[in-house]
């Protein structure tokens, strides 16, 4: 299986369908914390819901578009990394994380988006890659930056979440920066 060590201990990997229930005992510990910063349908609630998310991402990757990648720690998984949008066509993608408390601070999601990024531009050949985040959320706009990363604006009152709507910022690099960043 394909495997990419990342700091730690811990390891990057493909998220497949047979990971259900993996996953969903992953997102009974992170749900609470992850809810407020990831799309409402990702964030399920049992072993089913697990596995339509992950079968719904294997069916954008044998599109080549969205793909979804676990972060294993200790032998447990932990959070992952994805392409919430993957346009080979335009030359662009969205990358997307979430991690469980227990796994942040460690620098393991930069690393994995890094790995997901140069893949991207070097094997893949995009120009462009976005970032998506609440504007309230400073870690996952702390990892834009660390990524090399510009703030190329805010959507005003765009990321709805309990009734409140929350502005939502849009990060984003270019192949060339990333080239020049030496990633």
């Amino acid at each position: 299986m394909f495997s990419l060590s990342l700091r730690d201990g811990a390891r990057l990997g493909p998220l497949e369908v047979w990971h259900a229930e993996e996953l969903a005992a992953h997102l009974n510990r992170a749900r609470e914390h992850i809810r407020p910063w990831v799309g409402a349908g990702f964030v399920t609630h049992d072993v089913a819901g697990a596995q339509a998310t992950l079968k719904r991402y294997a069916a954008r990757q044998a599109d080549d578009g969205g793909r979804l990648y676990g972060i294993w720690r200790d032998g447990g998984l932990v959070g992952g990394v994805m392409f919430t949008d993957f346009n080979a066509a335009f030359g662009s993608c969205e990358i997307g994380c979430w991690l469980e408390p227990s796994a942040e601070g460690h620098g393991l999601v930069t690393q994995a988006c890094g790995a997901l990024l140069d893949w991207a531009f070097t094997s893949r050949g995009l120009h462009r890659a976005e970032w998506h985040c609440r504007a309230d959320n400073d870690r996952s706009s702390a990892v834009a930056k660390r990524l090399g990363m510009t703030l190329e604006g805010v959507r005003r009152e765009a990321w709805p979440y309990e009734g409140t709507r929350y502005d939502k910022q849009l990060w984003a690099v270019l192949a060339p920066e990333w080239r020049a960043l030496g990633q």
